[in-house]
């Protein structure tokens, strides 16, 4: 099956876990591997302003991708979007932190352009609402059905790179 790793905001400011940064790197190594990287733009999303807090400017991601797309606020951004849909993959494997936003939020994007997500929930956090990320689990298998609980399934198992 052709899939695609798409890694959301493992990045310093949200504080991930070393072992969450491990595991997911490990699977990263083994199939294409993309992501995203919450940057702050006042101008183009008002967090200062409506949360009293903003991701820094010139972050980086904690986790090796072929591709790492820069995003300002919830949604995945456009060219992300475009370079998936060449990619055409059958499944896109997502993991990451803040899942019951920024994740949830990638799942509604992957899902209205076509593609089947699908949650690593042992590879996700959930967002300062609730840490477990159990909330974006629940509210991930109530709208797009596919979770795979325990990323361990996929390890060695992908040869397509």
């Amino acid at each position: 099956m052709k899939q695609v790793l798409l890694v959301i905001d493992v990045q310093p400011c949200f504080d991930p876990p070393d072992a969450l940064v491990r595991d997911i790197a490990r699977l990263a190594a083994q199939m294409p591997t993309i992501a995203t990287v919450e940057r702050h733009d006042e101008k183009a999303v008002p967090f200062q302003q409506q949360h009293g807090w903003a991701p820094p400017t010139d972050e980086e991601g904690l986790v090796h991708a072929e591709r790492t797309f820069f995003k300002h606020g919830y949604l995945p951004p456009q060219d992300m979007m475009n370079y998936l849909n060449e990619l055409q993959p059958e499944r896109v494997l997502v993991c990451g932190i803040q899942a019951d936003t920024c994740v949830l939020a990638a799942g509604f994007a992957l899902f209205d352009a076509g593609l089947q997500p699908t949650l690593l929930a042992d590879l996700t956090r959930g967002s300062s609402l609730d840490r477990s990320g159990d909330l974006g689990v629940r509210l991930w298998r109530h709208h797009f059905s596919a979770v795979i609980e325990d990323h361990h399934l996929l390890l060695g198992n992908n040869k397509e790179r």
